[in-house]
């Protein structure tokens, strides 16, 4: 039977001490109740303390006009600040989008009309571009033409490729070198820690101003550089560092944990609304993915900053094609039942391909962080941004952006189409209308593009193990769409030449007449995008919303979900974590997933402290114990809190107080009350007896003396007790036995406990 308080508030009754005792806490002072770096906030307190906050500021507004006004102003400022997070984060967006296509050119050539114009806007403005040349005008030149004048032949291409490989390791070592001088936060996906966050931990400086600047330009050098890297995971990392900006102007947020978790949730939403131009799938994200708490408050909250985010953006307009993605498609040829076969295998190689991602990827920052390698970060990410570069300039489908490559692969072949995956054998007695046009031969340009993208494919698995993880900001989102864009668009080929060579087949014979267009090889590149992205982070639902946002598809919704959900059960079959679980785990952070399941038949005296053998647990007495005791306690251990008791002899459980709590009253009282010393008794009585006169003062601290701790029996299931630090968000619980104290079980020793019963390292978890 489990014993619970109603809350882990700390009680405000009102105080009857002697007349001349001075209890400091009566009046709050700052840090009280704040939490330490890397430690886990207590929900529950968190959730109490707004109640009480909540409950004065309503009833003041019946005071006067003024407390009415004040008392709207804090109902509207969660308002307030979706609307700048979703503001902020837009224009982000937008800036890191225009930036990266700038850059990215910058490493081919230059506009001379305009130097600050990407390629495609250059020939924009140009008025000598014709529509089949329409990447060529006069104004963009590449590096060789304009040092040397010359633009064909072996020389200007090995002077092009020379300055491509110099850019690109120019980029990436100016955004190693600013993340390691000024933010090393600033490195990585950010979305591991960002869920870490969001479950009620404290990492301080992780959302600070610096992480936010640093992201945002290292972000746009490291996509620049043409590593094997997205800038969506980085985007919800720089928006959640918005939201925590915001969070400091009101003290509704700044002050209370649990409610800036809250504007963080929703901040993820805006993040993933602003990288993929997907509003709705980004509040999915949110809810499926990073957040631990989400309320329905909070469901709202973050459909208004997506929506807010994407507004933002499609006002900026990055892309210059008025839409908010950049991979929008138009298909003219409905799905067939029997394609759902290579949709479904496009499912099987995506889990195939997110679990041998994340086993190397693994390995390979286990390697980093337990060898040499470590050390030299600004050596790694120039050694594997040479490796990218060198090997991706020969081959057209790698020397591009990732973005661009993925948009290309999702095309559809009309007739005004100039990409080689568009050079079909064209009937020429063909009359049909622009959109209609029937499947061909393949032609001799099509044959080229697949083995150039078969080596792009072997060549983007690879790299992308090595790159993510680096020190620099590194998204995963893309690389795993172009991997799975890649394989889906061969398959898409292969199975289109396949129904025109042999329609009579059984398998076409019923839905490919000769001379229709029945496939479409970008329908497949899509599909493959959605599993290699769903086999990598376990998404389902918001995956497939977000990619029916990405490329407007709404009509190919089943293929999505056919390919999402059978690429996550392949995946699962081989390990239940996703990229980010995994990450988490490396890193040793204390996050709880509540997917895990428990079931083991253990209980909570098996998991609790102290064990035998230990020495006892450290308590505090109600009324026995002197102020030099409690220091000298501090100064001893490192527990986070301390149950009080009525006696050592009795153990009596009365609540439990906070170890940060204990330290600043103690502080406080020495330096504001007179007659407070080393040997004063410290009270956590409700009365406080008459001393003689010759005593020296006593110190009341009830107030910070939370009544109602979590307890449970000692015969309480484990399989309860992680439910409840699940679904309560505890710190600690108590383990008694008819009321007498046993031990303490805390969220470290349930991550321990779990750990050893997968037969992993329990003390792989690293922090309190």
């Amino acid at each position: 039977m489990i014993c619970a308080g109603v809350s882990g508030a700390t009680p405000t009754e009102e105080m009857n001490g002697a007349g001349n005792l001075m209890d400091f806490l009566d009046e709050p002072f700052p840090d009280v109740s704040t939490y330490e770096d890397f430690h886990t906030i207590d929900w529950l307190r968190e959730k109490s303390r707004d109640t009480d906050r909540h409950r004065k500021i309503t009833s003041k507004s019946r005071e006067s006009f003024w407390e009415l006004v004040k008392s709207l102003l804090d109902a509207w400022s969660g308002w307030v600040v979706m609307l700048l997070i979703g503001l902020l984060s837009g224009t982000l967006a937008g800036v890191i989008d225009l930036a990266v296509d700038w850059m990215t050119d910058l490493k081919e050539g230059v506009c001379l009309s305009a130097f600050w114009y990407s390629h495609e806007q250059c020939c924009w403005t140009s008025n000598e571009t014709t529509f089949d040349d329409r990447d060529k005008c006069p104004q963009w030149q590449k590096w060789a033409e304009l040092m040397t004048e010359q633009g064909l032949g072996a020389g200007p291409y090995v002077l092009n490729y020379f300055l491509y490989v110099l850019w690109a390791l120019l980029f990436s070592f100016l955004a190693v070198s600013l993340v390691r001088v000024f933010a090393p936060y600033a490195c990585g996906s950010g979305i591991p820690e960002i869920k870490t966050i969001l479950s009620g931990f404290i990492i301080r400086g992780y959302l600070g101003k610096w992480t936010l600047l640093i992201k945002t330009v290292t972000l746009v050098l490291a996509v620049s550089s043409g590593l094997s890297l997205g800038k969506e995971g980085p985007l919800v990392h720089v928006a959640c560092c918005c939201g925590n900006l915001f969070c400091s102007l009101f003290s509704k947020y700044s002050k209370n944990e649990g409610k800036r978790r809250e504007v963080l949730s929703a901040a993820a939403a805006a993040g993933v609304s602003v990288a993929f131009g997907a509003p709705i799938g980004g509040v999915l994200f949110s809810l499926e993915e990073v957040s631990y708490y989400f309320p329905l408050k909070t469901l709202w909250r973050s459909f208004f900053a997506a929506l807010v985010a994407a507004f933002t953006l499609r006002s900026i307009n990055p892309f210059g094609n008025s839409r908010l993605v950049l991979f929008y498609v138009e298909y003219h040829t409905p799905w067939y039942m029997a394609e759902l076969v290579p949709f479904i295998l496009l499912g099987v190689f995506g889990g195939l391909w997110g679990t041998l991602f994340i086993r190397a990827n693994i390995a390979w920052c286990r390697r980093r962080k337990t060898t040499q390698l470590g050390k030299y970060p600004v050596l790694e990410v120039i050694a594997v941004t040479g490796i990218t570069a060198v090997l991706a300039f020969p081959n057209p489908y790698t020397r591009r952006s990732t973005s661009e490559l993925i948009s290309e692969l999702f095309n559809d072949c009309g007739a005004l189409e100039s990409s080689q995956l568009c050079d079909y054998v064209n009937n020429p007695n063909m009359s049909r209308p622009v959109d209609d046009i029937p499947d061909r031969p393949a032609g001799p340009g099509v044959y080229n593009a697949l083995w150039q993208l078969a080596l792009a494919l072997i060549f983007k698995i690879v790299i992308t193990i090595f790159t993510f993880g680096m020190k620099i900001p590194s998204g995963l989102f893309i690389p795993s769409m172009a991997v799975g864009a890649i394989a889906g668009r061969i398959v898409g080929i292969a199975v289109e030449q396949m129904a025109y060579h042999h329609h009579d087949w059984i398998i076409f014979k019923n839905w490919c007449r000769p001379g229709a267009d029945c496939v479409t090889p970008g329908l497949y590149a899509m599909v493959g995008a959605a599993a290699c992205l769903g086999g990598v982070t376990r998404m389902t639902v918001s995956l497939v919303v977000i990619m029916f946002e990405l490329t407007g598809g709404l009509e190919y919704i089943v293929p999505l979900m056919a390919a999402a959900v059978t690429s996550k059960w392949v995946a699962d079959a081989f390990g239940k974590e996703g990229i980010y679980e995994s990450h988490i785990q490396l890193n040793g952070y204390p996050y709880l997933d509540v997917r895990d399941e428990f079931t083991h038949r253990t209980l909570a005296t098996d998991v609790m402290r102290p064990r035998r053998n230990d020495p006892p647990l450290s308590v505090l007495t109600q009324d026995s114990t002197t102020v030099e005791d409690v220091e000298t306690l501090i100064k001893d251990t490192d527990y986070n809190g301390f149950p009080v008791v009525v006696s050592t002899e009795s153990e009596r459980l009365i609540g439990f107080v906070q170890r940060r709590d204990l330290t600043l009253a103690i502080k406080n009282a020495r330096q504001k009350q007179d007659g407070v010393v080393s040997s004063s008794v410290v009270y956590f009585t409700e009365d406080v007896p008459q001393l003689p006169a010759t005593n020296p003062q006593p110190l009341k601290l009830r107030r910070i003396l939370n009544l109602s701790p979590f307890t449970v029996t000692d015969h309480t299931p484990m399989e309860t007790v992680v439910d409840i630090f699940r679904k309560l968000g505890l710190r600690q619980c108590l383990v008694t036995r008819s009321g007498r104290l046993l031990g303490i079980i805390t969220k470290k020793d349930v991550l321990r406990h779990m750990a050893q019963m997968m037969n992993q390292d329990p003390e792989s978890i690293m922090f309190n």
